[in-house]
């Protein structure tokens, strides 16, 4: 097999460098391309190790040369850019030294009885990539975001998601009249109201429901729960960050299963 072409690029005016530079730095920019942005080698790997292959394959000119006998064949077409290009294009603190383009995957369709995760808007990129990480984890198929949470497919969010993007069904800008179209119970959490979660028999499937860091899950979505469960907190804060909080419940779903 040989490699793929190689095109180098020093200008930073170059459209496809423009493109690149939205889709790194602008958080809704790959809807608008349909493609998305990986970078670091971390990252890039644990979507080969989930058998993507990507579009293009990014590196900067100083490790172009250390990089050509494991990436060399991963695209159909690589591109080689200025390490100055490539600091200015990073959205990271510290630079990456390459990246894959991928097409961005067909809208998935909300698959009614699968385990799901939803989103109600939550808005933390950091929250969303970690939820998305345990419910890949712990058996979940499908992660539905109502509108108002973080946009799935940004670069903080695969970032924050190591990879768990490619495990899953995401569907994202739902309506709350679209979940009426799950037949699976939905489970809601609250810091004060509830049944303890280790002590609870918990359906399966089901669709957990994590809801706004500062709102919590919208009473529209409270109403139609079929469980409202607490998780008990022995040191007496007042309620857990909705990444933690989503980790343990999540656990302790799927492991039962």
């Amino acid at each position: 097999m040989t490699s793929s072409p190689v095109t180098a690029i020093h200008s930073r005016d170059n459209p496809f460098v423009k493109d690149l530079r939205r889709l790194a730095q602008d958080t809704t920019a790959y809807r608008k391309q349909g493609r998305i942005w990986l970078e670091g080698d971390h990252l890039c790997r644990a979507a080969m190790a989930r058998g993507v292959q990507p579009a293009m394959s990014v590196f900067s000119e100083s490790f172009w040369p250390l990089a050509q006998v494991e990436y060399a064949q991963v695209a159909t077409k690589t591109i080689v850019i200025a390490d100055a290009l490539f600091a200015d294009i990073s959205g990271l603190e510290s630079p990456a030294r390459m990246g894959f383009i991928l097409d961005l995957p067909v809208g998935a369709t909300l698959q009614p009885g699968a385990a799901t995760v939803v989103l109600d808007r939550v808005q933390d990129a950091g929250n969303v990539g970690s939820i998305l990480r345990s419910a890949s984890a712990f058996g979940f198929r499908q992660v539905v975001a109502i509108k108002g949470s973080a946009a799935l497919w940004s670069p903080k969010v695969l970032r924050a998601g190591m990879g768990a993007h490619f495990a899953l069904e995401l569907i994202e800008g739902v309506e709350h009249k679209d979940l009426l179209a799950l037949q699976v119970p939905l489970l809601v959490t609250s810091s004060h109201a509830g049944e303890l979660l280790h002590r609870a028999t918990l359906p399966w499937p089901c669709a957990w429901v994590m809801g706004h860091e500062g709102q919590g899950v919208s009473a529209q979505l409270e109403e139609r729960a079929a469980m409202r469960i607490r998780i008990a907190q022995p040191g007496g804060e007042e309620s857990l960050n909705v990444g933690a909080a989503a980790a343990i419940c999540l656990h302790h779903s799927g492991a039962a299963h």
